[in-house]
């Protein structure tokens, strides 16, 4: 696998479009790592200190995740380099739209991601710019629809993504309206747990589990994991934290979502940040889901979790582990070296997924149909690493290496 990775990781990105704002400090970059199918595809992010190089191996983490989610196209990422609390954040992103408006006409998709939200900025301020979708690009570069076609299959996009979720089972209130694109990811995340432990024949009732993040992904995983009756007895979030040996029930989960404060963690007798980070890595826990921002999970911090009783880990964050490489650095390699680890590419493809089902012609558009489609692919994804190997280690070299066979020739 070694000189496959090589090669990918070396080869220079296809496209590189850059873009200073002409009204703020803000700069941004698509990455178009190849046109792989005619296409690529890929979020926007925006961050301070958000760096070109940040952009460049996200996208190369999206051409991997394509291989699992479909559909067989090239992986891109666009990135800004922006405060996301400033008040001037709507008219950079605006204006940052309207200036890739060509891209995402032609052969780039995009969609929501760190600190943009699919719907009320990347769906409406795409439409602003001309774009009939946000992935417009990935149908006329790659699916080079009839007109009537691409009509059809937008519209499918068009209400899939912001579906109404309607069936109690997906959504932790149906009177909060939550949509498919708010709930999809973290669904994937705990779905991905539930397959590992079925398709590795062990039971993941009463297992336990600590979450990192508390955002879309972070919380909905959090939710779906109680419903699976995993117990979740900590959660560690930008601000501080809480935590519970005996874990917190599906009744408490669900609160705890419904009343974050935007998308942070929210609760009675917050641990402050500096004791739950020192406190939380000790807990007895099996199941250990990232979904905070990208490279936070440190050395030291495995090797507690080690320690404890942990098994798995369900990457609910891109490239989750304190290394500089893209896909492999020392962290990761130890981490997949001891544990289950579940790569990003295969455990957070929800998104990705919905939107190459939606391309498809003449799909159900019920809240079953969608949610158990993201669910079929992650498993068979993980049941391709299975057939390779059935042992609980190399999890993520495996499926990497599956993936990179299709990619580098």
């Amino acid at each position: 696998m070694d000189s496959l990775l090589e090669k990918f990781e070396n080869k220079a990105p296809e496209i590189v479009f850059e873009w200073s704002d002409p009204e703020t400090e803000a700069e941004g970059w698509v990455v178009i790592n190849s046109r792989r199918g005619g296409a690529a595809g890929g979020g926007t992010r925006m961050r301070k200190g958000l760096n070109k190089r940040e952009v460049e191996s996200l996208a190369k983490t999206m051409e991997v995740k394509f291989t699992v989610s479909g559909p067989a196209i090239g992986g891109a990422k666009s990135g800004i380099n922006f405060d996301p609390k400033d008040p001037r954040k709507e008219g950079v992103l605006q204006r940052w739209f309207a200036a890739v408006s060509p891209l995402l006409k032609f052969y780039y998709g995009t969609g929501g991601d760190l600190n943009v939200d699919e719907i009320h900025e990347v769906i409406a301020m795409t439409e602003e710019a001309g774009i009939w979708h946000p992935q417009e690009g990935v149908f006329n570069g790659h699916f080079k629809p009839n007109e009537a076609s691409k009509i059809n299959r937008i519209g499918q996009l068009r209400n899939g993504v912001v579906k109404v979720i309607e069936n109690p089972e997906f959504t932790p209130d149906v009177s909060r309206k939550y949509k498919v694109a708010d709930m999809i990811t973290g669904y994937g995340v705990a779905q991905a747990v539930h397959h590992y432990y079925d398709i590795w024949g062990q039971d993941y009732r009463e297992k336990r589990a600590v979450i990192q993040g508390w955002g879309n992904v972070g919380a909905a995983a959090g939710f779906y994991l109680a419903q699976m009756g995993i117990k979740v007895v900590g959660i560690i979030d930008r601000d501080g934290g809480i935590h519970k040996q005996e874990g917190y029930s599906l009744e408490e989960i669900r609160n705890l979502f419904l009343n974050r404060n935007g998308t942070q963690l929210s609760a009675e007798n917050m641990i402050p940040y500096d004791q739950i980070n020192e406190e939380i890595w000790d807990l007895d826990f099996e199941i250990f889901v990232p979904a905070a921002a990208s490279r936070l999970i440190t050395k030291d911090q495995v090797d507690r979790m080690i320690g404890t009783k942990l098994e798995v880990i369900s990457c609910g964050a891109n490239v989750p582990f304190n290394d500089p490489e893209i896909f492999f650095g020392k962290t990761g390699l130890y981490a997949d070296d001891n544990l289950s680890v579940i790569p990003d590419f295969i455990a957070n493809c929800g998104m990705a997924r919905v939107f190459a089902y939606l391309m498809q012609g003449g799909v159900a558009l019920t809240d079953e149909a969608i949610f158990e489609d993201t669910s079929d692919v992650i498993r068979k994804a993980l049941q391709n690493v299975h057939d390779l190997s059935s042992s609980t280690q190399g999890i993520s070299k495996r499926a990497l290496e599956h993936s990179l066979k299709q990619l580098v020739k």
